[in-house]
């Protein structure tokens, strides 16, 4: 009895020393094949304006684009290695799991389901979003109460939350809307043009930039009424938790950059600063930042450098200088009344 009880004993010892053996094997797996490759791929819009899309040179760019781009910067100092995956919503969980892509940055709402069923890790929030709708001037109404005594049919983008949302409202109002979903943004846009949709529901970000470059701006009407959060982010597979915790730290150290007021074009006054937040933002002298995650300690001096900070990439995609005009809102600092608040790099 005793030498079964000793052997059961030492398979189960076995048995763990081999999970734990296989976890640290595939531990940084994807960091280590971005770098043999020497590039970044990531999954992305390409037909949202302001986020995701192609300009007439056929190059990506975009707010969440430039959040891809950072994370190049950090693992390998150049925020120019990386190659772009346009994909459509129901393309991103396989797009993930297959290893199609290494991470992905294109408004996608972190909610409990996609955390666990995608096998994903979601990274912080960068930009926090609700779901709203727009209609044409001319259909007449300027509030959801209004909406809600029309029949109406809506359109919306397929394999998002957007489908869930808009259902349980009109449930919630007793409204009578018949759903038309499509792949993509495009595709709303044209059946919304041609008049066969009465109303378009996505997260505001998305209706602002469909707004602003339709067309004519004029003619369309964004409802009051916010329905839902959406806590929009980067994701990554659940298999590697260095390479989240890449992402995790550079998003972060985009926010903590702009709160120290470190931005691309003043980072070199910093370079020697007495700051001790500084300094292990930057990675500066004896700090250690990169070390912690496999990477350079001064891999944030690179995506500052190379990218700005937060407000920086908020500016230039959609900004008050941008058609979008986007005021910051929650998507401020946390010192300025906002959400955004980084973890201390110590």
């Amino acid at each position: 009895m005793k030498r079964t009880v000793l052997v059961t004993l030492l398979l189960v010892a076995m048995l763990a020393l081999g999970a734990v053996l296989t976890t640290a094997q595939d531990d940084g797996h994807i960091v280590a094949r971005i770098m043999d490759r020497g590039e970044l791929i990531c999954g992305v819009n390409s037909v949202l304006p302001g986020f995701g899309t192609q300009n007439d040179a056929g190059e990506f760019e975009g707010f969440d684009v430039d959040i891809c781009r950072a994370v190049a910067a950090a693992i390998l100092g150049d925020a120019g290695a990386i190659a772009f995956r346009p994909l459509t919503a129901a393309e991103r969980p396989t797009a993930l799991a297959s290893g199609e892509i290494d991470m992905l940055s294109r408004n996608t709402t972190w909610t409990l389901s996609r955390d666990t069923e995608w096998g994903a890790t979601f990274g912080p929030t960068t930009f926090y979003d609700g779901q709203g709708i727009m209609v044409k001037v001319e259909f007449g109404v300027s509030n959801l109460a209004e909406l809600a005594e029309e029949s109406v049919t809506m359109c919306a983008t397929a394999g998002t939350t957007t489908e869930l949302n808009i259902t349980d409202t009109a449930d919630r109002l007793g409204a009578d809307w018949e759903l038309n979903t499509f792949p993509d943004f495009d595709a709303i846009m044209d059946a919304y043009e041609a008049g066969a949709c009465d109303a378009f529901t996505s997260d505001v970000s998305s209706l602002v930039s469909r707004k602003a470059t339709s067309a004519d701006p004029a003619a369309h009407f964004i409802l009051p009424e916010v329905i839902s959060k959406e806590p929009l982010g980067p994701v990554s597979p659940q298999s590697d938790a260095q390479f989240a915790d890449i992402i995790r730290w550079t998003v972060w150290g985009l926010v903590q950059a702009e709160e120290f007021g470190v931005n691309s074009m003043n980072i070199g006054d910093f370079m020697d600063s007495d700051d001790a937040g500084i300094g292990r933002l930057l990675g500066l002298g004896d700090n250690v930042a990169g070390e912690y995650l496999g990477i350079d300690d001064d891999f944030m001096v690179n995506v500052i450098t190379q990218l700005g900070n937060y407000g920086e990439i908020y500016d230039r995609w959609l900004g008050p200088d941008t058609i979008f005009g986007l005021e910051r809102g929650v998507n401020a600092l946390w010192t300025d009344g906002g959400l955004l608040y980084a973890a201390p790099f110590r």
